[in-house]
């Protein structure tokens, strides 16, 4: 999508103006993951206006193949518009805290999307298939495109899905969390946020979602500025679970902090690093989310993700982010990474 930010705190009502930049969960993902060194191709559709010009040639701009995304000449790019608080998850609708969001997205190009437009050629030879429960809340033929892309099939990739539950864009809220676990049972690993699984199944702390999701062989839950837990499915039948803290960071911005963490972590499973590596990667990435206003966040080089991630638990503990810290080295953190 095409996401319109405010350019000033305040009620959707009360902003006069906002900035166009780019927004969509896949999208992010792959724009993280290209920026980053991997080998990235974005399937989607947008309309044959403006809006898709712009959203196909940013994205391409991040490095990453955007050669079967289709345009459509009949229905438009969808957009939204958010304030600048951190977008609610609950059923309880916003707190006074949280973003206000906007969606325009029914009758879209994306919505539009169904199996028989699917590129099955776009899908080969791939290591990962990213999906989020975002495009199957779009529209019933969307849905089709998930329940088609999830299902267990010989040789299909590693799939991997974001849940990423968001009242506001089902239609029947009622069938959203139960069409999302079946979704996520589909899947070879499964990323959720502790409050999302709350909200959609009232489930609590990693453990109660891994009861009610023992399909996945990698479940990533998580928690905020706490940190992630991931349960590992051993040869046995067994799980390991893997817990590492977050970082502590100076936020601009909370939204597409979730993506940027599949995205460190994505790109670390491609890149073989053990688990716990793989949570640390999730967030760096994430912190570089966090430090910009918009979605996407300059990603650190491999190398100072690596000296980072490497960090004993006491120096990770100790470090702070902020703003420009990806781009200006760490002058922007708040102590000193000793050296290596």
């Amino acid at each position: 999508m095409v996401t319109f930010l405010p350019t000033r705190p305040g009620r959707l009502a009360d902003v006069p103006s906002f900035d166009r930049a780019i927004g969509g969960a896949e999208s992010n993902v792959a724009c993280a993951l290209a920026r980053t060194g991997h080998t990235a191709r974005w399937v989607s559709r947008v309309g044959a206006d403006g809006f898709g010009d712009h959203l196909v040639g940013a994205i391409a701009d991040c490095g990453v193949d955007v050669a079967a995304v289709q345009r459509d000449p009949l229905r438009p790019t969808g957009i939204y518009f958010r304030t600048a608080g951190e977008r609610a998850t609950g059923v309880d609708g916003e707190a006074s805290d949280r973003a206000e969001v906007l969606y325009y997205r029914a009758g879209s190009a994306a919505s539009a999307m169904s199996p028989g437009l699917l590129d099955r050629r776009a899908l080969q030879d791939t290591r990962i298939l990213h999906l989020t429960g975002i495009t199957a809340a779009l529209s019933d033929s969307c849905l089709d495109v998930l329940r088609t892309l999830t299902r267990r099939t010989p040789g299909r990739p590693l799939v991997s899905f974001d849940v990423n539950y968001r009242v506001g864009l089902w239609r029947d809220p009622a069938q959203g969390p139960e069409i999302l676990l079946e979704l996520a049972r589909g899947c070879d690993l499964v990323f959720v946020g502790e409050d999302e699984a709350e909200a959609a199944w009232d489930l609590h702390g990693p453990d109660a979602i891994r009861a009610a999701l023992p399909e996945p062989a990698t479940l990533v839950v998580k928690q905020g500025s706490q940190g992630a837990t991931v349960h590992t499915r051993q040869p046995d039948g067994t799980d390991t679970v893997t817990y590492a803290p977050a970082l502590a960071v100076d936020v601009v911005a909370p939204v597409g902090a979730g993506d940027a963490f599949a995205a460190g972590f994505l790109s670390a499973t491609l890149r073989e690093l053990p688990v716990f590596a793989r949570i640390r990667h999730g967030h760096l990435m994430a912190a570089a989310s966090l430090t910009v206003p918009g979605d996407l966040g300059a990603p650190p080089t491999r190398a100072l993700a690596d000296r980072l991630a490497d960090l004993p638990p006491a120096d990770w503990g100790t470090l702070r982010l902020g703003p420009g810290w990806t781009t200006e080295g760490l002058r922007t953190a708040r102590v000193e990474v000793p050296a290596q």
